[in-house]
């Protein structure tokens, strides 16, 4: 009985200055929701203990003994240890939810990107697979029996066979990189012969379309790569760059070092692409305006795969416009002892 009309008697007290310290804390919290994580967890170790001292005050009328110089140290220690560990625990808190938010990104980014790629590949399977099947059966039934017409069967499966065999080759390559099991051996690589073997390649598809290449440096720098990686690099640019380039267009192939990096540059004469989409042409199965060029469009994994081969080779890789059309420069580590 004591106990409860002691209780009865403080209690008034204790809540009557304890309970505004809690409400304007609330307040406070309501103000700074906006704020670091850090703040708010600090305002929540300080709220109780002000709450808890007023209420002390409160209790003993606001007069100076031992039970208040107690609490007050008390509070003091509390609270000199609490909010600094606050402040911490805000920010790792802070740091781990903004890390998980951009998880959370990165993830539906990458699914929606796997969804699109997944569109699009199986709309690029249908239509040579729909063709190379009409055409055999048309073979198989008679249908085409004189020998020039089968000849010319023969020769469009065979090129659209060759189309597909492309395409799962870049399905692969896409999937070795993004699964980060792409391991390369670095060496010392010319440039030169990289970029001849690749416009020798690329040549007659351009003479076909009418269109020129053309390299425009005599001294080519050395770099550290892996060859046939860093010559998928440059056939993916080329082909890219053909196939948007109109009839009587140019490409032109130039490199050269700058500090401890070489540059190679590819420029085509396809009309530009529009400074909003300039940062999405290296994504997985990305085509661009259809106005551009001619409207042949590839299945929008080749500058993909080379934005996955330059970043293995500690390489950079950007696309701007210039001049008739874009330019898209790889910048690469030169070779140890190179001049």
């Amino acid at each position: 009985m004591d106990l409860l009309t002691e209780l009865t008697h403080v209690a008034p007290y204790a809540i009557g200055l304890s309970l505004p310290v809690a409400l304007i804390g609330a307040g406070l919290l309501y103000l700074l929701r906006h704020r670091s994580l850090a703040t708010t967890l600090t305002v929540l170790v300080v709220v109780p203990l002000a709450a808890t001292l007023a209420g002390v005050l409160g209790v003993t009328g606001f007069m100076f003994g031992p039970l208040l110089t107690t609490v007050v140290v008390i509070c003091t220690a509390v609270g000199v240890i609490t909010a600094p560990i606050a402040v911490v625990l805000g920010r790792t808190i802070a740091r781990r939810s903004v890390w998980e938010r951009e998880a959370r990104a990165r993830e539906r980014a990458a699914e929606a990107s796997r969804r699109e790629l997944v569109a699009w590949i199986s709309h690029d399977l249908r239509t040579p697979l729909a063709g190379v099947r009409a055409m055999a059966e048309a073979l198989a039934d008679g249908v085409v029996d004189e020998r020039g017409e089968v000849c010319s069967y023969a020769d469009r499966i065979r090129g659209e066979t060759e189309r597909l065999s492309r395409m799962v080759d870049d399905l692969f390559e896409l999937s070795r990189i993004t699964a980060g099991a792409l391991h390369l051996e670095l060496g010392a690589v010319p440039l030169h012969d990289v970029v001849s073997e690749a416009v020798a390649a690329e040549n007659p598809r351009a003479q076909r379309r009418g269109v020129r290449l053309a390299t425009e440096t005599e001294h080519w720098p050395v770099v550290a790569g892996s060859d046939a990686e860093l010559a998928r690099v440059v056939r993916n640019l080329l082909s890219n760059a053909i196939r948007h380039t109109p009839p009587h267009g140019s490409v032109v192939l130039s490199a050269g070092r700058e500090g401890e990096q070489a540059w190679l540059r590819v420029d085509d004469a396809c009309g530009g692409i529009a400074e909003t989409e300039l940062d999405r042409v290296f994504e997985v199965a990305y085509r661009g305006d259809q106005a551009r060029g001619d409207g042949e469009h590839g299945a929008g994994l080749g500058l993909a795969i080379a934005r996955g081969l330059v970043q293995a080779h500690r390489g950079e890789i950007r696309a701007r416009n210039h001049g008739p059309g874009c330019r898209f420069e790889v910048r690469l580590p030169l070779a140890d002892g190179v001049a």
